[in-house]
């Protein structure tokens, strides 16, 4: 009896100390990515050495799997409670409930942090098939908030594309729900879910956005050589993540050397923050043009975002996914974010003045413009989550809910 005593506690020790490494790890990982995420560092945060910190995990992609796995299978826990809910709607409300619930008690001490679940793509085999098999999961326990009688019109690749749209704004949510305080959270919560039940459209909408020419859309400065250039390095980096897009593989993806490499680019993170810029231009530029067309704020808006999604598929997309963010120093990522917040607060502009001439409902322009933004991003995985969808089908299967809704044909 004393012995199995003496075991459990040396395992109740055990455990105690592998979750306060992932706590502080994790804490890391958000904060620099797995790029700038060490075991030192990590065993600095814990008070140990870092050949203890090696007893539990012995290379840096064990420990940053194990954070990501930790964060992906309480977000699991969260859609498993959810999907019990009798109705769809219920259960999205429950699932952002149990988010947001969840980032409650991180701020309160009582629960470890969420970690950036995107980092995943930085990872190397096998840990990055694991944690992607985890995450599979995942998604596939949120896609049943569409299990639904109500909801058997819906296809299966459009169940995927709207959860999908779904999990980004919890994914997203971090980049801008340090804006409020945790008691404001089911204030969000409501918000976010009345977005996502109605829309911003009036219920007499009618989805026919005017056309935006995808040529304007991707003329960008610099002329045809640095778009390629560009285009090249954004799709190698939104595929394999940052650590996975080295120099000498970006180089043999423009068939160029890398000394030719090195004298265009001083260091990859220069090339990741012009394709920000690039991306980000792109974005401004679909606004502006669409800003221009004739009607109200429902057909500006509608016609930027189905612009944007299609180009999102085309030959010129897509654009940067924003999970590279978290592999720039964080200097130059906060400046990457606020270009971020600066296309997001357009879209709140045009959305705020929608609802004042009556186009669009009354929904909180900040709240719609970030979860707007984030399903824009997302947009670029479009192509691998249904791959049978055009270029000019993307807004209506992926925009197009999120602006009336996530429920509705």
């Amino acid at each position: 009896m004393a012995q199995r005593s003496a075991a459990a506690k040396s395992t109740d020790r055990f455990e105690r100390k592998r979750e306060a490494i992932l706590d502080a790890a994790t804490r890391i990982l958000n904060r620099k990515g797995i790029k700038g995420l060490t075991l030192g560092d990590t065993a600095a945060a814990v008070d140990l050495s870092t050949t203890s910190v090696t007893y539990y995990f012995k290379r840096k992609d064990d420990l940053a799997a194990a954070c990501i796995t930790r964060g992906i299978e309480r977000l699991h826990d969260i859609a498993d409670a959810a999907v019990r809910a009798p109705t769809p709607e219920a259960r999205l409300q429950d699932f952002l409930s149990g988010y947001l619930d969840a980032l409650k008690a991180t701020a309160a001490g009582t629960a470890p942090p969420l970690p950036i679940i995107s980092e995943l793509r930085a990872l190397t085999s096998p840990r990055r098939e694991e944690v992607a098999t985890a995450y599979g999961r995942l998604f596939r326990k949120a896609r049943q908030i569409f299990d639904h009688p109500d909801l058997a019109w819906m296809s299966r690749g459009r169940r995927t594309a709207r959860t999908r749209v779904i999990l980004e704004q919890v994914f997203w949510g971090g980049a801008w729900l340090a804006r409020y305080d945790i008691e404001d959270y089911p204030r969000v919560r409501d918000r976010m879910v009345d977005v996502f039940l109605h829309g911003v459209a009036r219920d007499d909408a009618a989805w026919t956005p005017a056309p935006i020419d995808m040529e304007r859309l991707a003329d960008g400065e610099g002329g045809p050589g640095r778009e390629v250039f560009l285009l090249a390095a954004t799709r190698l980096i939104n595929r394999r993540g940052y650590r996975g897009a080295s120099v000498d593989k970006i180089s043999a993806e423009l068939n160029v050397t890398k000394g030719s490499f090195y004298h265009h680019n001083e260091a990859k993170d220069d090339l990741v923050v012009t394709c920000f810029e690039r991306s980000f231009e792109v974005m401004t530029r679909a606004q502006r043009l669409a800003m221009e067309l004739p009607g109200d704020q429902w057909d500006k808006l509608s016609a930027c975002a189905a612009a944007l999604a299609e180009f999102q598929l085309s030959e010129h997309g897509p654009l940067l996914r924003t999970n590279a963010l978290t592999a720039l120093p964080e200097q130059i990522r906060g400046v990457m974010v606020e270009h971020a917040n600066r296309v997001s607060d357009r879209f709140a502009s045009m959305i705020s003045d929608g609802i004042a001439e009556g186009s669009l409902r009354p929904v909180d322009p900040f709240i719609a413009s970030q979860m707007l933004n984030a399903t824009l991003n997302a947009c670029a995985e479009l192509g691998y989550l249904v791959p049978d969808v055009r270029p000019k089908s993307a807004a209506a299967v992926f925009a197009k809910p999120l602006l009336m809704g996530v429920f509705k044909h």
